[in-house]
């Protein structure tokens, strides 16, 4: 029997898990793997005491931090039901190799994060890892000389947009609104930026291909059809929360996992933190501040109730 068991490792579950091997808790971390959209980000100035990181990097000095505290983390284990039955959690899912386990604890910290919004269009299935990605850091370097497009409004289709300049030999930023909705830092690199087409109101329709991506098709304003010839796609039009297992927790409408300031959800001692929860502004530095708040919230229910 644990004390707690952490659901996910990235910055929300490896903060929560060094406060808590700080204060000797019986507890271990379960997840799929290490880093979550940390690792998938790319150049980092916004974390404090770092005037310049990348995401891999970041996640990596997570994951050591953890580890240089003894914290035991179950890596590629994948959770798929966490029950209460009376004041004990069941958490249960899949190994690995595909057989099952089971353990019990008396709390539970989710920060599973979420995952990439696909298109939801034609050939965005059929070609996905054959030239359709939803992570530059980990496929960018792929295409290297060739032509590429970006789908998205927000800091990440940037970020996405000003990487891919730095491989690519031309980037198409396709943004199916009249503005970005990123920081005005990135808008103005990406806007400056003379291998990097910003392409405004350009809902993307269809993606196209053989064997491989060869072409991304989108409407304008007007409706008219547009092709643009491209080796790559990049999409990154937002997250959908890792909340799918959460069977008894309450979620909010757009499936985020409900809590108020301390990390609580409607079940006592079930905690959550990180993207995965209705707090706004999707920050790194704010997910590990929600993941230490939950932790020491759950500290307070163990002390108050085993």
């Amino acid at each position: 029997m644990f004390d707690l068991i952490i659901v996910g490792a990235s910055a929300a579950g490896l903060s929560a898990s060094v406060y808590a091997a700080r204060r000797r808790m019986n507890f271990k971390i379960i997840s799929a793997d290490i880093g979550g959209e940390v690792a998938t980000s790319g150049e980092i100035e916004n974390w404090p005491g770092v005037i310049h990181t990348d995401g891999v990097a970041l996640a990596d000095q997570f994951k050591a931090h953890a580890l240089a505290n003894k914290v035991i983390i179950d890596e590629g284990k994948w959770v798929g039901d966490i029950k209460k039955e009376g004041n004990i959690f069941l958490i249960s899912g899949k190994n690995p190799d595909g057989s099952a386990f089971e353990v019990t604890s008396k709390s539970v910290l989710v920060a599973t994060g979420v995952h990439p919004r696909e298109l939801g269009v034609p050939g965005e299935k059929e070609f996905r890892n054959k030239g359709v990605s939803y992570c530059t850091v980990c496929d960018g370097p792929l295409f290297s000389g060739q032509t590429v497009a970006t789908i998205g409004g927000g800091n990440s289709a940037l970020e996405s947009a000003l990487m891919l300049a730095d491989i690519a030999a031309k980037v198409y930023l396709i943004n199916k609104n009249s503005y970005f909705k990123g920081e005005k830092v990135l808008i103005d690199k990406v806007s400056q930026n003379p291998k990097i087409e910003i392409i405004y109101q350009a809902m993307t329709s269809a993606v196209k291909g053989d064997k491989f991506v060869n072409a991304v098709e989108y409407k304008n304003e007007s409706g008219e059809t547009h092709k643009l010839e491209v080796k790559g796609i990049f999409v990154h039009i937002g997250q959908i929360p890792n909340s799918g297992f959460m069977a008894g927790a309450e979620l909010d409408e757009t499936k985020q996992i409900k809590v108020n300031l301390r990390g609580e959800t409607n079940l006592p001692g079930l905690y959550a933190a990180g993207d995965v929860t209705n707090i706004p502004y999707k920050q790194i530095v704010i997910a590990a501040g929600q993941g230490v708040t939950a932790l020491l919230s759950a500290v307070d229910y163990l002390n108050r109730n085993h």
